[in-house]
Order: C-alpha cells, then structure tokens, then sequence
C-alpha cells in the first residue's frame, strides 16, 4: 500500500498506459481519478477496477484535456471533494500530425500542442500550488523516447514530448524547495492503441524488437509500475529525471 491516502490524476485513463497507471495506483491504495472525453468509457473501466475492489478506488470523470474549462472543473471538482490532490500524471496525449514534416499545417500543429504540451501546462498550473503549500507532492510527466531522439515523419510528436522533458526539469528546479517532485518517464515501443502503427503490423514488430536488447514488446504495466516508483515515497531524492523504458532500444549509437 505505497500510495495509501493519497489522492491522484491519471489524464487518459481509459487505456493503455494512463489505464495501467490508474490501476496500479488503486492496488497501493490510493483514490484515483481518471479522465477521458467519453463518460461511457470512463465508468466501464472505474466499474472494472472497483469491482476487483483492489485497494484504492477509481473515479471517472469526463474531461477534454485541451479545453481549459474542462481542466478547470476537473480539478475543481477534485479539490472540492477531497481537499487536494497528491499526485498529477499527464498522461494524455495524441499523434494527429503523422507524417512529413513539411506537410504539417497549422491546426495540426495547434492541436498537438494544446493536447500533448498545454495540457500539462495548464493542470499543474491547477494542482502544484495546493502542493507546494501542502509541502508535499509528485508530478509525472509521459513523454517518450520520441522526445529523445526524432521520430521519422513525427515532427510535432518529438517536439511535444522534448518539449514535455524540459518543462519537467524546469518545474523539477523550481518546485523542488517547495517539497514537489517532478519526473517524467520516456517510454518505447509500448503495446497501446496510440503506437499500434508500429507494432500490429509483424515485419515492423520484429524488426523493433531485433533492435533493442531486451525481446519483447513493452507492455503498459511495465511502464506504470515504473510511475509507482516515482509517485512514492520510495523516490523521495528523485526529481527532474526522465526515466526511460524502451527495452534498451535507445542504446546504439548507429
């Protein structure tokens, strides 16, 4: 129970890895929101968690992260009802703008920005000052090794998630006295719907896996029990890092 009392936001919750994260939360104890646009599919997967009744419990609650409305009554609503909020992932993200660079246009761009950069902009804007003031606090970025490293014809996809990396060290720096930590994490080749480009189809499948040392593909609890880490006391000295998971594929230098 290494998040027992605590309170914690899980953007994109319904799936792949926000869905994992959420759940690993509950089974340490903690009260866990999760948000997504379709209330529908929220409540299925609280329905699911709450019926395990495996530590924690799960609370849905409909939310587009590029809206900061939306954002707001979010957190309103959190705060209202609980007094605060211990732990923030950003997990929420989307890849609209797939492609050559040069093809990309303006909305493109914009909604990549609003979605995959703004919004955790905007949420910690919300949420860090109650934990500043409270002294205690976690923030967990999701970026990718995308981030690290250009994605081919994924322009807007690497320049969210670097710029992602470098607001978690901005905000490591200076929340840090305050008592809150700031990570983020750098998955690879995880099995979700958002990367199934890359890993549905056999030959790109196993050419990635051949790549990276360790052969299997990454699954979406192996990055949540890595944001466990993070949001607990556990990692107590550990702020402004980007921990990667990607099985090693980032090693070679060619």
């Amino acid at each position: 129970m290494l998040l027992k009392d605590r309170v914690a936001l899980v953007t994109g919750g319904s799936r792949g890895i926000g869905k994992a994260i959420a759940a690993t939360f509950a089974r340490e104890g903690a009260t866990v929101a999760i948000c997504g646009r379709k209330q529908e599919t929220l409540d299925a997967v609280a329905g699911e968690f709450n019926a395990r009744e495996i530590g924690g419990r799960v609370l849905p609650i409909a939310c587009h992260v590029g809206r900061a409305d939306d954002l707001q009554r979010l957190t309103g609503t959190l705060h209202a009802r609980f007094g605060r909020i211990d732990i923030l992932v950003n997990n929420a993200a989307t890849n609209v703008a797939q492609g050559p660079a040069l093809s990309i246009d303006d909305a493109q761009f914009d909604k990549m920005i609003e979605v995959n950069l703004k919004s955790a902009f905007r949420l910690i804007r919300l949420v860090a000052p109650g934990m500043c003031d409270r002294g205690y606090g976690s923030i967990i970025n999701i970026a990718s090794i995308s981030g690290l490293r250009p994605q081919f014809e994924g322009l807007m996809y690497s320049a969210t998630k670097a710029a992602l990396i470098m607001m978690t060290q901005s905000y490591a720096l200076e929340l840090g006295p305050k008592g809150v930590r700031v990570n983020a994490i750098a998955p690879g080749l995880i099995r979700t719907v958002l990367s199934e480009y890359y890993w549905k189809d056999e030959s790109r499948r196993e050419k990635q896996i051949d790549s990276q040392p360790i052969k299997h593909l990454g699954e979406p609890q192996e990055v949540a029990e890595v944001a466990l880490l993070l949001a607990s006391d556990r990692a107590s000295y550990l702020t402004g890092q980007t921990l990667v998971v990607d099985g090693g594929a980032t090693l070679r230098s060619i």
